[in-house]
């Protein structure tokens, strides 16, 4: 029996900053990049946090889809270019406002005091 590895994302590990138009956030992601520790820094849900579990597939080299529901039922799912620095997301709101968002996406040097 032959049992295959799947390797970590890129993200595996690491903080980021999103910046969107009128909202900005920083996702922490789990050493095995299945969980995401999430903070709005800025924009109209500024202040709200918390934790998700996390799934992913790479699509491109350094690109990934990645998805997670927060616990208020919001639902995100992100096309994170990890390699040029930029994402897209999609997210629809708890009272099922749904946004299209892209901006930068900047790696965090410190992830403990950035949440």
């Amino acid at each position: 029996m032959s049992t295959t590895l799947t390797p970590l994302p890129a993200f595996a590990g690491r903080s980021f900053q999103v910046e969107y138009d009128g909202l900005a956030a920083h996702n922490i992601y789990s050493d095995d990049g299945r969980h995401i520790r999430y903070a709005i820094v800025s924009g109209p849900y500024a202040g709200a946090s918390g934790e998700a579990e996390c799934q992913w597939r790479q699509v491109a080299d350094g690109v990934y889809l990645i998805s997670w529901q927060e616990a208020d039922g919001a639902t995100v799912v992100h096309v994170d270019d990890f390699a040029n620095g930029h994402s897209q997301a999609f997210f629809t709101a708890s009272d099922l406002t749904f946004y299209r968002m892209q901006g930068p996406l900047t790696e965090l040097d410190n992830p403990e005091h950035r949440s």
